[in-house]
């Protein structure tokens, strides 16, 4: 996961913007998979395509068709947000990239061999163990201490 925002009003010039956020850097996915909403739209396909990203549209009533993001916003739901009150927007966006930096940073993926997808390199294999709280203690990030 890259880029995340969360607004309560999705139109097509926000998903576009935010698809300009998530490529400033001149870094573009050669795919983007998106389902057939009207927030996503033309303004969206437009910006893709001028970053070299191809849109591919999941079939209508298909889920299956993009299972990493079935997944993620699943993950998002079940481990964190079903266990808190947010209230308003913002927190709801911190949560929810706290909850990214978790997944790169701290938890192993099973599709890349039980790797963690952006670890911190830790040559010392002898330290204490020690268990960072994440999420104000709903999950840990467990990593022997320097």
């Amino acid at each position: 996961m890259v880029h995340i925002a969360a607004t309560r009003n999705q139109t097509q010039e926000w998903t576009a913007q935010q698809l300009r956020n998530a490529t400033m850097d001149g870094l573009a996915p050669r795919f983007v998979i998106r389902d057939r909403d009207e927030k996503f739209g033309a303004t969206f396909d437009r910006v893709a395509n001028g970053v070299g990203t191809r849109v591919i549209k999941t079939a209508v009533r298909a889920p299956n068709m993009n299972p990493v993001g079935e997944r993620f916003v699943g993950g998002l739901m079940r481990e964190a947000l079903d266990h808190m009150l947010l209230l308003g927007e913002q927190k709801l966006e911190d949560v929810a990239r706290q909850y990214v930096l978790y997944i790169n940073k701290a938890r192993p993926h099973q599709g890349i061999g039980q790797r963690i997808p952006d670890a911190p390199s830790n040559d010392n294999h002898n330290g204490k163990i020690v268990a960072i709280p994440v999420l104000g203690g709903l999950h840990h990030d467990c990593r022997r201490a320097a």
